[in-house]
């Protein structure tokens, strides 16, 4: 038997999010309150007009006497009004469990099935049906009505979950209820509080004494007192000076508990719902992303540049589709691969869910999955879409292959865990997963590329240096900023010194104070090269500390003077020549004799 309070101090907690879901008048915050004892609206335009506007927050603590096993349950109440599912959508983020709200007089409505096909559409895979209103209602008809409903959730994640009459008037069902709703939480798994925090935040709001408040439900990750967020899209750090959890403070918190933070560094007026609170890293806010599509059957057929409410987290802004592999329409119930261009920024990542609703008349049509959060434009539509298509795995070592198919300068792994939100360790991971198969290259101690790429930068290095000396044999080798220019000016400051040392390292490159050579190559002089060297040698080293003019001594030379400075460049080098000064030259010896002289004076 399962019962409200708190008896076992000691033994572990679970929590889970619970959103209620359902049409308008059918009782979600009735029920609530009668599950919690707490009511949810909080508005008095909600007390006067009795209907719910916008989420609300509830909780419960249930225990199992049998193995001392916790549950805290966090209830997200939503409005069941059409004119409301902008807010519904915001509370749904970050539920685990549904619970499906139905008055037994009336069955499903409008905003039943579109609750939840948002529901299907997020991803949520556990839940159970309530079905309220049941002292309205005879015996017979009741059970018409369970019948009914297993009809409709069947081959869906409701089907088989358990149906339970219940009435708040009499309060006939509720303990059964609590129980099925405990027994869904514990099959329930609990979000993963690993990886980089990220919260969308719900609410705003100034709290007397302590100033700046935002709540949300954290979707990753786990956070603590004093630590440093930063605030998306604004780009602003912030520091968490308190957290309340279980409606008190907490030093810290995680995924999936309901979550208030007191920040200090920013005003309450410069944050609305829709921005995200993460823990400080590569994240960016984005307005362009590719993602498959999914169109309801009960929606129109979506055109190509048609304009969308596009839901994610608590935000919401206008997006534009642009269809990548249909001829311009999609028909109802099918999916496709799209790029949606986002009127405002939105924080989202690879794998988030989302919901698309109708421009005008606001109604929702669909939802999809982020697949990346950084599309480069796309000559090959065809091997675009089956790039996005193996995206759609999830599996990390494909996404990373993926990723770092179009990337000639490779991956940083703070690049990987902005495009991906995987922890740096789940990125490590599939890194050296991938560098196993020999499909990718470490390159210094942060950077990954495929084979492919490595091997085209590899070539393009090595043809640069052939073609350097053919056509500069007198010269030792190239310079690091010759070869950055001239190969690589697009790449990023850190890659050239990376990829030279993996060379080098592989025996690929020489690479000899500033100057980088192929291992074969060596300063080979022609008869009348060598014969230039000698004359330039032989006429400072004579001259001593009289020296002649260096633009006397190439022109005297029996070569061009192109091939004339190169010796002499090479003779300052090799330093058998010292530069004074721009148009004075010295051979080593006459230092050495200077030297000397000063000395002995």
């Amino acid at each position: 038997m399962v019962r409200v309070g708190f008896h076992f101090i000691a033994s572990p907690m679970k929590h889970i999010i619970v959103g209620t879901a359902g049409h308008i008048d059918h009782g979600k915050t009735a029920l609530v309150r009668a599950l919690t004892g707490i009511d949810t609206d909080r508005l008095a335009e909600e007390k006067r007009r009795g209907i719910t506007i916008d989420i609300g927050f509830a909780n419960l603590r249930l225990a199992d006497e049998r193995n001392g096993e916790e549950l805290y349950l966090g209830f997200v109440d939503v409005p069941g009004h059409e004119r409301f599912v902008r807010n519904m959508l915001a509370g749904a983020c970050g539920i685990d469990l549904v619970l499906m709200v139905i008055a037994a007089d009336e069955l499903v409505m409008p905003q039943t099935s579109e609750h939840f096909e948002i529901c299907r559409l997020l991803g949520v895979r556990h839940g159970l049906v309530a079905l309220t209103k049941a002292d309205l209602v005879d015996a017979e008809t009741l059970e018409l009505s369970r019948m009914e409903l297993e009809d409709f959730f069947a081959g869906s994640f409701l089907e088989g979950k358990p149906v339970i009459p219940a009435s708040t008037k009499t309060g006939i069902g509720l303990d059964e209820l609590r129980d099925a709703l405990a027994q869904t939480a514990r099959e329930t798994p609990e979000r993963n509080g690993s990886g980089h925090f990220r919260m969308p935040l719900d609410r705003v709001f100034v709290q007397q004494g302590f100033g700046t408040v935002v709540t949300g439900t954290p979707v990753s990750g786990t956070i603590q007192a004093d630590s440093v967020l930063k605030i998306h899209p604004l780009d602003r750090r912030v520091r968490v000076r308190g957290i309340q959890g279980h409606n008190k403070s907490v030093h810290s918190i995680g995924a999936g508990q309901r979550t208030a933070l007191n920040l200090a560094g920013i005003e309450a007026s410069e944050l609305r719902r829709g921005m995200v609170a993460t823990s400080i890293g590569p994240f960016r806010a984005t307005r362009k992303l590719d993602c498959v599509i999914e169109l309801l059957a009960t929606a129109d057929t979506l055109k190509h540049g048609a304009p969308v409410h596009f839901h994610s987290g608590t935000a919401e802004t206008v997006a534009r589709v642009a269809l990548l592999d249909r001829c311009g329409k999609l028909p109802p119930g099918e999916k496709a691969l799209a790029r949606l261009r986002l009127d405002n920024p939105v924080l989202t990542l690879h794998g988030d869910r989302f919901i698309l609703r109708r421009f005008s008349p606001v109604i929702t049509i669909g939802g999809g999955i982020v697949l990346d959060t950084e599309p480069r434009p796309e000559r090959n539509a065809e091997a675009h879409c089956r790039r996005l298509t193996e995206l759609q795995s999830g599996e990390p070592v494909r996404v990373l292959s993926v990723l770092l198919q179009h990337e000639p300068h490779g991956l940083e792994v703070s690049d990987t865990i902005r495009r991906s939100g995987w922890s740096e360790k789940k990125v490590g991971e599939a890194a050296a997963h991938l560098c196993k198969l020999g499909v990718a290259q470490r390159l210094g101690p942060s950077r990954l590329l495929s084979a492919e790429a490595y091997r085209a930068a590899s070539e393009k290095a090595a043809d640069f240096l052939k073609h350097f000396h053919r056509k500069e044999p007198l010269q030792p080798g190239a310079s690091k900023e010759e070869l950055r220019s001239r190969c690589f000016a697009s790449a990023p400051a850190n890659f050239l010194e990376a990829l030279l040392a993996s060379l080098e390292a592989a025996g690929v490159i020489l690479i000899e104070n500033e100057f980088i050579r192929l291992p074969r190559h060596t300063v080979m002089l022609d008869d009348e090269e060598s014969n230039a060297r000698a004359t330039i040698i032989a006429k400072f080293e004579t001259a001593g500390l009289s020296v002649p003019a260096v633009k006397d001594v190439l022109t005297s030379l029996p070569v061009d003077a192109g091939r004339a400075r190169r010796i002499l460049q090479a003779l300052l080098r090799e330093s058998i020549l010292v530069k004074v000064s721009e148009d004075l030259l010295l051979h080593r010896d006459s230092i050495d004799r200077l030297k000397l002289l000063l000395r002995h004076e």
